[in-house]
């Protein structure tokens, strides 16, 4: 994994069932000493709890200087924030992001349908796979485009995380730079 230096003070937030310890969101955390939002439920989250728990963790930190990096639920998670919050932050990094409307979308969630299709207050990248079992790509464009985000389709890449190959990640740290650089 490169070495990077990083100006901004980023928060790791993990979707359905966290981050394991193999996961790329995992190892950037331990190595660069990113601050890991936990959220209370891992497995049956409600959407209220989980934008509480980021707004909570964000705290009184600058927030012109906060870049989030979000997996999969959180990336809808942070939508809803955004929404509720209306705080401006230097930028998100929403990798993998789950359509929660999905027939295929696993059970157990509370509040995130329909998915959040508002206009972010802050920049992002939104990266997908053209073939992510959790959403479309189609559906992927529909949100990075309500959202304001920058989309990037890395092809046949699964769900971005442990299962589909990506331990370190490094790709994911270059274009975690290019928002750091804003």
């Amino acid at each position: 994994m490169s070495d990077y230096t990083f100006n901004s003070k980023i928060f790791i937030i993990p979707g359905l069932n966290n981050s394991g310890d193999q996961h790329w969101q995992t190892l950037w955390e331990k190595k660069y000493n990113f601050t890991r939002v936990n959220q209370e439920d891992w497995d049956t989250p409600s959407r209220e709890e989980w934008v509480e728990r980021v707004e909570n963790t964000l705290g009184k930190t600058n927030s012109d200087n906060i870049i989030l990096v979000c997996h999969s639920l959180a990336c809808s998670t942070v939508a809803f924030w955004s929404a509720k919050y209306k705080r401006k932050i230097k930028g998100a990094l929403f990798v993998a992001p789950s359509d929660t409307e999905a027939p295929i979308y696993p059970p157990g969630t509370t509040g995130f349908m329909p998915m959040p299709l508002n206009r972010l207050h802050f920049p992002s990248i939104t990266i997908t796979s053209s073939d992510d079992h959790y959403v479309s790509l189609d559906r992927a464009k529909i949100f990075t485009n309500a959202w304001g985000s920058k989309l990037i389709d890395i092809g046949k890449a699964g769900h971005i995380n442990t299962n589909s190959g990506h331990g370190e990640w490094p790709e994911g740290l270059q274009y975690l730079k290019e928002l750091d650089a804003y």
